[in-house]
């Protein structure tokens, strides 16, 4: 019998994925592509945080069913993930964050407020050995990641004050491709991670100008998604 994860054999290690739970605040646009791709590439154990409901513009820009209309999204999310493998443990908290809550050891917080992220990152950034962010507004891209704790200072840099935020939230202009290639960038930081390598601290890409770029100093706002 073929081993469903022999061809990511050297890119993501099964033994690492067995022993973590993977938290997910927040499954809109980014992070139901994101609890769908842990699911894809072996997670065992996750959570799933968030308070809303489908609704009908979801099914083009989050990549939820027709089906899921009306349902909560960590109930849809949860659906989603079984389809894919039955045997993951997923752990729903259909609410907002709350600072007591426990998390898992990797955590990616798909939010879609400055003031959200804040609020989740004063409350765990010492309870969790890796932290993702994903950030989007149109076809930009801004994902950040912390491990070490120069990471973690630079991306305490980044949650300035709501009211500087550019107006609208990250989703109001999101489509399923943008979403899904957060996704990646956000699972890929993760592997990266699980096999022991330097995570990219912030990176942020414009598919319409096709440019990716690394933030190069502590604190630099590259591009309109830092604002997302």
């Amino acid at each position: 019998m073929t081993n469903r994860f022999e061809r990511q054999h050297d890119l993501v290690p099964q033994h690492r994925l067995e022993r973590l739970t993977a938290t997910v605040i927040g499954v809109g646009a980014i992070g139901r592509q994101v609890a769908l791709q842990l699911a894809a590439i072996g997670v065992r154990q996750l959570q799933l945080d968030d308070f809303d409901r489908v609704e009908l513009t979801n099914v083009t820009t989050q990549g939820f069913l027709t089906a899921d209309i009306g349902q909560l999204k960590v109930a849809a999310a949860c659906q989603a993930v079984a389809a894919i493998d039955p045997t993951i443990v997923v752990h729903v908290m259909a609410d907002r964050f709350r600072a007591k809550q426990p998390v898992g050891e990797a955590l990616f917080c798909c939010v879609d407020s400055i003031a959200a992220r804040a609020s989740i990152w004063r409350s765990v950034r010492h309870r969790c050995a890796f932290w993702a962010d994903g950030r989007m507004l149109g076809e930009v891209i801004r994902v950040l990641a912390a491990v070490e704790d120069r990471d973690r200072e630079h991306y305490g840099s980044t949650l300035f004050p709501q009211q500087q935020a550019q107006v609208g939230r990250c989703t109001s202009h999101s489509t399923i491709y943008a979403a899904s290639i957060a996704a990646g960038l956000l699972v890929h930081q993760f592997t990266r991670w699980l096999r022991g390598m330097p995570v990219d601290p912030d990176t942020t890409l414009s598919l319409l100008a096709n440019e990716l770029t690394p933030a190069l100093a502590k604190g630099s706002s590259v591009v309109a998604a830092s604002h997302a």
